[in-house]
């Protein structure tokens, strides 16, 4: 089990941190162009808002772990990976694009183990 958390740990981590990267740093149009038409519906400093929250979470999620102290900060990253996806999930879902509401569905139950094993 702790494997488990260390591996789903690392790569929602990882994944927060390079998605929440890219966004931050590109324009919106970049975004919309490399498939993010979820863009569309945001003013650009909302993305640039969403795309920092992505990022200070997945380090918050990985940086205890390399630290070997402060585990709370695990559980406040994952809560918040949690929320976002929430609310990816709906916009998603009310943009009718049901493929990218399922992978984000993942990334939440991803999120949920980690802020439910970390909050124990």
């Amino acid at each position: 089990m702790v494997i488990a958390l260390w591996i789903v740990e690392g790569l929602l981590g990882l994944i927060f941190v390079m998605t929440g990267s890219f966004k931050f740093f590109q324009t919106k149009e970049k975004i919309i162009a490399s498939g993010g038409t979820w863009a569309e519906d945001f003013e650009p400093i909302i993305i640039k808002t969403i795309a920092g929250a992505e990022l200070i979470s997945g380090i918050l999620v990985i940086v205890p772990r390399l630290l070997g102290h402060g585990h709370y900060l695990t559980f406040i990253g994952a809560a918040c990976i949690a929320l976002i996806m929430t609310g990816s999930v709906n916009v998603h879902i009310r943009r009718k694009e049901y493929q990218h509401a399922i992978i984000n569905v993942l990334f939440l139950l991803m999120a949920l183990f980690v802020a439910y094993a970390r909050g124990i």
